[in-house]
This record gives structure tokens, C-alpha cells and sequence, in this order.
């Protein structure tokens, strides 16, 4: 270990900055923050700088540094790029044992500046020991996606009733469980919601309790978007990992299912055209009675789950059944499909407004408004229609469409075995079986698919 992790409170003591830039100006903003009262010594002062000595009450002086100058400051801060003055910010404060750190230079620093994952009051801090800070603020970016703001109220509210706790639970062991119970369990979830007083009223009712417990269940409605996880939000990976069970369907990735918590339970509910693992009626109890048992239940959907995902047939089923839930919105494969393609959805040459349509209905049958459908400067998107694709192009041609209107069939969007297939109306379907292209798939029929050359920046090994 280079360096020992040590949290200092600088509130309301003397910090000294030498420099007065850019860099100067990113630590100031820091030590701000931490409440420490900062004096500047710099011959020029940047705008930035100067624009904080009434917002942060900083103290400016226009002047080189001298030795004496750090006398009287618990903290030393050295951001100059004159090498000089570093070396004597640095030497002057060792000489009285002041902590100093002096930008970019290790070896005249007695202490480095950590990434900083700030849910105050929860503070966490990664370093590379000043050898890639870079690396320290891509692992604090990593952190910082499983660690949502809501947490720094999680903290505050477990301050309010430490002593209450410890007073009601005295064995420091059982007061550890209960704790564990809050901070992973309903509470946490309603304060991660931004319900604080429904969280306080559910932890004084937990305390009243002689035996504390929390056997409510919970469904997370996840979308997971169209295939790469770096595609999921905060709030989706943070639910995947806290989940007991997780169901899903055979859009989610085998990628996004290793995010889920190791050692939850998996249910696979996949649905193929004439193949369906489940009924859709026995996810909704499935979901339902998981959740009674005092179970956290994620169901991830691929994409979004109220855009043709039945996100809203399994809700319905938990509000009648009175389990609590939440909704998690997904990227829709529209949006990430054809975003990874480079074909904008919208564009004021080609598309003015945007319609999203399914392949195919409950009965199977595709009847569809074809005389909007073919409509000029608009972009449709099929959802499920690879199997209708004959169906699609012949009913658009038919109903005004030229045949040489631009079609693309975009398979596996979003991932690394992505294929994008163009074409026009009249030829698309046995350019697509010649191609041999498998679901999923998306297509999309306008004319911003003509700019999928020219926009594409997404490139797959496997394909091109």
C-alpha cells in the first residue's frame, strides 16, 4: 500500500492554493465543497477562479509565493506550472510537517487527491496512487453507476435513527440484521424513490415491533434495453443486483444477465413465435406469488416495457393482486437499434414525425392502418415483423409507397453481432431470406434509412 486512505474534515479550516488556473481552480471547487475556508496565491487569476471568491469566499492574493507563506494553514495545495515555485510549496510545507500536494508530481506531494464518489454523507474515494488518474475517474465513473444519489439520503435517515435503534435492539447483532434489513429491504427502496417520510413511517413501525421484520416482496419492472449493457440505467442495474429472483425473457442478453446478483434465483419466461415457455397469464401470477413469498423479484424485459413489451398486462395483475412494484424505462429497440445503425428516426428533410408499430397482433394477423403507414415523410418501425415481411412491403405498395421506397432490417442491434441490411419495397423480402437473416430483427421503412451509409459509426468485427 503506497498510500494509507485517510478522510480529513476541512470544515472551516485554512487551505492554502498556490495557482490560480484552470487545474487551480478544479481544487479550490473541492476543498469548497468540504467546507474549508481557502486562501489563493497567484501572480494572474483566471476567470474562473476570480468567479468564485464571492460564491465560495475565497481569499485572493495577487502575489508570488514565498516560504513564509504557508504559515498559519493546515492543508497546502500547489497547482502552478512553474516547477520552481512547486518545489518550494512543496519543501516549505514539509518543513513543517503541513500535508501537501503539488498537481501532477507525486514525488513532491505528501498526499494525493482520490476520484471522488461524493453521496454525502457516504463518501467513497479511489486512487491509483497518482500513477493514472485517469484509470482512478474511469473506476470512480464504474462506482459511481452502482451507487445512486438516493443513497446519501439512505445515510441520513439511518443517522436519525441510529440511537433509537440502539436503544430499542441492544445485541449489537441483531441490530446489525436489522440494519441489513433497512438498508437492502422496502425502506431503501422508498427512499430511493424519494418517499422519506413513507420510509420513516415504516421504520418507526418496524421499531414498535419486538421482533423486526420486513416480509413485503417487490417487482421491478426492468427494461433492459436493446442488447449492450452499457445501455441499462443507474436505477436498472442497481434493482438487478439487489433481486432474490430474476425473470426473463430471451431478448436480455447473456451479458445483462451476469450483471444480475450471483446468487439470485433465474426463471427464464423466453417467448419465440408459436413457442412460448410460459403463458404470458402465468408470468403475471408468477411475478404476483414470488413477491407474496417476501421475495424481490426482477422481471427484465428486453428494451422498453411499455413499448410492446406486455409491461402493462403483468402490472396490472400486481395491483390487483396488491403487490408493490416499480417500472424501470428501458432503452426501446427503436431508439437503440437505429441509433446504432445511423439511421435517425427523425430528420427535417426526410421524417417529421415517427410511428412504432407491431408485427404482429394478438390473433396473429397484421391488419394495420397501411393507408397512414404509407404516408410520405414519416418513419415506421415494425416491431416482430421479420416473419410478415413479405406481408409489410406488399401492403405498403399497395396502399402509395413507391417501390423503390428505402427499407433496412437491422438483426442483434446494439451488439457485437450487429447486421444492418438495406433495400428497397419491392426486392427487401428475398434480399433479407437470401441474406439469412434470424430474429431479433427491427425494421424500419422511410427514407432517413438512406442516409445509413453515410451516418453509420457503429462497425462489428463479425460483419463488416
Amino acid at each position: 500500500m503506497d498510500y494509507f486512505p485517510l478522510f480529513i474534515k476541512l470544515k472551516k479550516r485554512n487551505c492554502l492554493v498556490v495557482g490560480a488556473g484552470g487545474i487551480a481552480a478544479r481544487k479550490i471547487e473541492l476543498l469548497s465543497r468540504a467546507g474549508a475556508i481557502v486562501t489563493v496565491i497567484a501572480k494572474q487569476v483566471s476567470p474562473a477562479v476570480k468567479a468564485m471568491e464571492h460564491t465560495h469566499q475565497l481569499i485572493i492574493k495577487e502575489k508570488s509565493f514565498a516560504q513564509t507563506d504557508v504559515t498559519g494553514f493546515q492543508l497546502i495545495v500547489s497547482a502552478t506550472n512553474d516547477s520552481t515555485t512547486n518545489s518550494l510549496v512543496s519543501a516549505s510545507a514539509t518543513k513543517l510537517n503541513i500535508p501537501v500536494n503539488v498537481v501532477d508530481n507525486p514525488d513532491l506531494c505528501s498526499f494525493i487527491f482520490p476520484a471522488i464518489i461524493d453521496r454525502s454523507p457516504i463518501i467513497a474515494a479511489v486512487s491509483s496512487g497518482g500513477s493514472s488518474p485517469v484509470l482512478a475517474r474511469l473506476l470512480r465513473a464504474k462506482i459511481e453507476s452502482i451507487i445512486p444519489p438516493a443513497f446519501g439520503q439512505l445515510a441520513k435517515l439511518a443517522e436519525k435513527f441510529r440511537q433509537a435503534v440502539k436503544q430499542h435492539i441492544i445485541e449489537p447483532s441483531q441490530r446489525r440484521i436489522f440494519w441489513e434489513q433497512v438498508l437492502q429491504g422496502r425502506i431503501a427502496e422508498l427512499v430511493f424513490s424519494g418517499k422519506i417520510s413513507e420510509a420513516e413511517k415504516q421504520l418507526e413501525l418496524l421499531l414498535s415491533q419486538t421482533e423486526p421484520v420486513d416480509n413485503k416482496g417487490e417487482v421491478y419492472l426492468v427494461g433492459a434495453g436493446p442488447g449492450d449493457p452499457d445501455l441499462l440505467t443507474f436505477r436498472a442495474l442497481r434493482l438487478m443486483q439487489q433481486a432474490d429472483v430474476v425473470i426473463y425473457d430471451r431478448l436480455v442478453s447473456p451479458e445483462i444477465l451476469d450483471l444480475t446478483r450471483r446468487d439470485s434465483e433465474k426463471i427464464y419466461v423466453g417467448k419465440q413465435r408459436k413457442n412460448h415457455s410460459l403463458p404470458q397469464h402465468s408470468i403475471n401470477q408468477l411475478l404476483a406469488t414470488l413477491a407474496k413469498q417476501g421475495k424481490r423479484v426482477v422481471r427484465l424485459k428486453g428494451g422498453d416495457p411499455f413499448i410492446f413489451g406486455r409491461g402493462g398486462e403483468e402490472i396490472e395483475t400486481l395491483v390487483e393482486e396488491g403487490v408493490a412494484f416499480q417500472i424501470v424505462p428501458g432503452i426501446t429497440a427503436a431508439s437503440g437499434c437505429a441509433t446504432y445503425a445511423g439511421i435517425p428516426l427523425t430528420h427535417r428533410d426526410h421524417a417529421q414525425s415517427c410511428t412504432f408499430v407491431t408485427g404482429q397482433r394478438k390473433d396473429n394477423s397484421i391488419n394495420l392502418n397501411w393507408s397512414q403507414l404509407s404516408a410520405a415523410n414519416q418513419t415506421i418501425v415494425f416491431y416482430m415483423g421479420l416473419s410478415v415481411l413479405d406481408k409489410i412491403c406488399q401492403s405498403l405498395i399497395q396502399h402509395g409507397c413507391p417501390k423503390n421506397h428505402p427499407i433496412a432490417i437491422i438483426q442483434q442491434g446494439t451488439t457485437p453481432n450487429q447486421r444492418v441490411i438495406t433495400g428497397i419495397l419491392e426486392s427487401f423480402p428475398k434480399q433479407v431470406a437470401d441474406e439469412g437473416i434470424k430474429a431479433p430483427t427491427l425494421i424500419i421503412v422511410g427514407t432517413v434509412v438512406s442516409l445509413h451509409n453515410k451516418l453509420e459509426w457503429f462497425k462489428t468485427e463479425s460483419f463488416n
